[in-house]
């Protein structure tokens, strides 16, 4: 018996236990994407599995729902993969170590990518129960979602029916997401030749942060330890003669990083004091100016072990050419970080961010991946400009990977309705609606299915994208008892006239 056998609602939670047993991080999907076919596959319904790994299964209706409109219930198939300082999972090989606590279910050390099992689990239990009461029904499960959407922008959509939309991929009960932001991914290059240099090897680590999502934590103001990196390198760089061999931080461009490693040699053991005062001087300033979100920051300096040549007791290495660990620190403390504006309609929502997420010294080249997000098209163009115009002053050629369109805010939504009116019956109070500044895969969605009535919603989880990432239990149950009432509520359409059709 699996550790989660206990909890309900049980079958929501075997499939989701089973799902945390097989490795499925971005790009590495085909093994869920089989599992959820075969699930369809032996429940005799029709299913269709694209390249993108995408799969789309059909249910039909429930007896007397037939002339229902059909509903699209959809969720992603890939996680964001973070692990603790020193924790070495292997999530392209292992499952998840799952951990019960109290109401919480969490992973030993890593996320737990309830964002967006806990989706995919549910829509299973769904299609396995007879006893149902629910319209016409389109599964559908994307992939890449956490990185450019790419599953969604290719899934086929010409044969879909459906004329409402229940995502599963928001992380806060009792939330009603209508809007969410556009965005796209920069990734920024900078070729160099390796000069094999001598010194003493250092590593200089910043570590302890909070991290996140960085479309639904990036106006709490949590520090981004890539930026944080170039600015420590910069203060050095001006009174303390070194050499950089490489700087790496963050694993997904849209995880705020929480840790960065800089690699540096140093001519002289004399140094260590001078260098250690720099980092004191930064390790105070980013307390204080952090000193409300994060209280675990660390700036270490640690020496490296290697093999020292014998008459100088010095340290050969591969290190990168100073004019290219220059034009590195430049755009590190140069390209914009976090909030960039806020939204003049909506009170408390960002309107344009950014997000250094990726930084990786390769054995030829440098890479750098940036999110960026805005529910105004226009300033999200202008941002993409300025990280192009950033990355070319400090050397490196920018190309744009992905980009996704924004989901706006539909004013005239029956489904809205029928989805506050069943909340209200089952727990005598609204439903919160608002606008999100994440990307959700709704966007894509509704510019493929323009006749689409869309909404989003999901159980609680908490501190996504981390490894402190947890799901509660009892919000699991509470959700898909609500998504159960929602559906026989779009089933019970007189003279199969639906809701979702009226206005």
């Amino acid at each position: 018996m699996g550790i989660l056998s206990a909890l309900e609602p049980k079958r929501v939670f075997y499939y989701f236990e089973i799902l945390c047993g097989i490795p499925h991080s971005s790009y590495h999907t085909k093994e869920i994407s089989d599992y959820c076919v075969s699930v369809a596959e032996n429940l005799h319904l029709n299913v269709r599995q694209d390249r993108w790994n995408n799969v789309t299964i059909w249910k039909p209706a429930s007896a007397g729902c037939e002339h229902a409109p059909t509903i699209m219930l959809q969720g992603h198939l890939d996680m964001v993969c973070e692990q603790e300082h020193g924790n070495r999972h292997d999530f392209e090989r292992e499952g998840l170590r799952l951990l019960l606590q109290d109401d919480y279910v969490t992973a030993d050390g890593t996320t737990l990518g309830g964002d967006d099992g806990i989706a995919v689990a549910i829509c299973l239990a769904i299609l396995e129960d007879p006893a149902l009461v629910h319209p016409p029904l389109e599964v559908v499960f994307t992939t890449e979602e956490e990185v450019g959407m790419d599953g969604a922008i290719h899934l086929q959509t010409d044969d879909l029916l459906a004329e409402v939309l229940l995502n599963l991929d928001s992380e806060e009960e009792g939330v009603l997401t209508v809007s969410s932001a556009g965005g796209s991914t920069s990734e920024l290059h900078l070729p160099y030749q390796s000069d094999i240099r001598q010194g003493i090897p250092y590593e200089i680590r910043i570590s302890g942060l909070c991290g996140g999502h960085s479309g639904v934590e990036i106006h709490k103001g949590r520090a981004n330890s890539n930026h944080l990196m170039g600015t420590v390198l910069a203060a050095l760089s001006e009174t303390i003669p070194f050499e950089l061999i490489s700087v790496d931080g963050g694993l997904k461009q849209n995880a705020i990083p929480r840790e960065t490693v800089a690699q540096i040699l140093l001519d002289s053991e004399k140094r260590i004091s001078a260098v250690q005062s720099v980092l004191e001087k930064y390790q105070l300033l980013f307390c204080e100016a952090y000193r409300d979100t994060e209280a675990e920051l660390r700036l270490e300096l640690k020496p490296l072990t290697d093999v020292a040549d014998r008459e100088s007791g010095l340290f050969s290495r591969a290190a990168l050419p100073r004019q290219t660990a220059g034009q590195l620190i430049r755009l590190l403390t140069l390209m914009p970080d976090g909030v960039q504006s806020m939204s003049q309609k909506i009170s408390g929502l960002p309107e344009t961010s950014l997000n250094l997420g990726v930084l990786r010294t390769e054995s030829q080249e440098i890479v750098i991946e940036v999110s960026s997000r805005s529910s105004n098209q226009a300033a999200l163009e202008l941002q993409e400009d300025a990280i192009r115009y950033i990355a070319l002053l400090c050397g490196f050629s920018c190309q744009k990977l992905s980009e996704y369109p924004a989901w706006r805010y539909r004013t005239d939504s029956p489904l809205q309705d029928t989805m506050q009116r069943v909340y209200r019956r089952l727990y005598q109070k609204d439903m919160k609606v608002e606008a999100v500044h994440a990307g959700l895969e709704c966007g894509i969605f509704a510019s493929k299915l323009p006749r689409l009535d869309i909404v989003s919603f999901g159980p609680d989880i908490l501190d996504i994208h981390t490894p402190q990432e947890r799901l509660s239990v009892s919000s699991v149950k509470r959700t898909y008892e609500y998504l159960l009432a929602v559906l026989e509520a779009l089933s019970a359409q007189p003279d199969g006239e639906s809701e979702t059709r009226r206005s």
